[in-house]
């Protein structure tokens, strides 16, 4: 009787097993008959799924369009280069820009096959001055903003000082950490209305007045200060809330199909012919960027003349909610 029980589960689980080797050739498994590969998630990549960072199209740079190839540092948008030193390399990319234009271009550390005997890191860093929530119109105002509000566990090590990086004219400045035993050093110039700053940090000062003098290999384009950077030349002058009344001739506003509660910051380059040429959102949902883009091919502006001449502007735009500000600061009035 027992021998008989047994023989009826086994056979009822051959069976069992049968139809679920059936269903699997369909789903996957070991005897898949399903030969198309899996979409997997690159190593190092986290997916996110919301507001992102956008462009109208893939041919123009944009700020977080740099890259670290060959053991070379290349931001086009920037027009900036560095090799790197010697056995440091770029590990992991930074995160995507935020809502208040906060970039991290890249971050840099020493490999594995790195001799020395002090490790440290380079950031290099960027912020959008036309819609940063800090009290700072240029880099040397921030910098300056950066100094004053150190917490409390941090010591300024060297006040602001002018310095240069390839003969373009830094402002830098020193703090440490007493606790920690770490000092960072700060270099920061504004380019294309952007503060671009190289944070270096170790806990071996030597390493980083010779990572100092390793940046002087670093090449910038001729517009780098830290009180300017506003443009011109191969690039679109840089203008502040370009896109006022007075400015627009044709404007029509983006039909959203969701109501959102995001800001969603634009930079927009306009053609000679006052016509909007480019969109980089910092942030925004898709729906909403493709709104935007089809709003921003109906409008038109005053060309902008320099030496009586039309150029090329590049100004930036806030969509819904306004970024509240970290301290009371006139920021970019929100377009609804």
């Amino acid at each position: 009787m027992r021998c008989g029980f047994w023989y009826f589960f086994v056979l009822v689980l051959s069976v069992s097993l049968l139809a679920s080797g059936q269903s699997a050739s369909k789903n996957g498994g070991d005897f898949s008959s399903n030969t198309q590969p899996v979409t997997k998630v690159p190593t190092g990549v986290i997916l996110v799924k919301g507001a992102w960072s956008s462009a109208s199209d893939s041919v123009t740079p944009v700020p977080e369009g740099s890259a670290v190839t060959n053991n070379v540092f290349r931001d086009p948008y920037f027009g900036m280069t560095y090799a790197l030193p010697k056995d440091w390399i770029e590990k992991y990319k930074g995160p995507p820009p935020s809502e208040s234009g906060r970039y991290v271009l890249a971050q840099i550390s020493p490999g594995d096959t790195f001799k020395g005997s002090a490790r440290g890191s380079i950031l290099i860093t960027a912020d959008d001055m036309f819609f940063t929530t800090l009290p700072a119109t240029n880099a040397l105002e921030l910098v300056n903003y950066s100094k004053d509000n150190l917490q409390a566990d941090y010591k300024l090590e060297l006040p602001p000082t002018p310095t240069t990086i390839d003969g373009r004219p830094f402002t830098f400045f020193a703090y440490w950490s007493p606790v920690a035993g770490l000092h960072w050093y700060v270099l920061a110039t504004e380019i294309r209305c952007h503060t671009v700053e190289v944070v270096l940090s170790s806990r071996d000062t030597k390493l980083l007045s010779s990572l100092m003098l390793d940046l002087n290999r670093m090449d910038l384009p001729t517009e780098a200060n830290p009180a300017a950077g506003t443009g011109g030349g191969d690039v679109p002058a840089c203008i502040k809330d370009y896109a006022r009344d007075e400015n627009v001739i044709a404007r029509v506003d983006p039909i959203f199909t969701e109501h959102r509660f995001n800001a969603v910051p634009v930079r927009i380059i306009i053609d000679k012919e006052g016509k909007v040429k480019h969109v980089h959102f910092l942030s925004a949902f898709p729906d909403q960027a493709k709104a935007i883009t089809d709003a921003f091919k109906q409008w038109k502006f005053k060309p902008y003349l320099q030496n009586r001449k039309p150029v090329e502007v590049e100004t930036g735009i806030m969509f819904g909610r306004a970024l509240r500000p970290a301290t009371s600061v006139a920021g970019n009035a929100a377009v609804e």
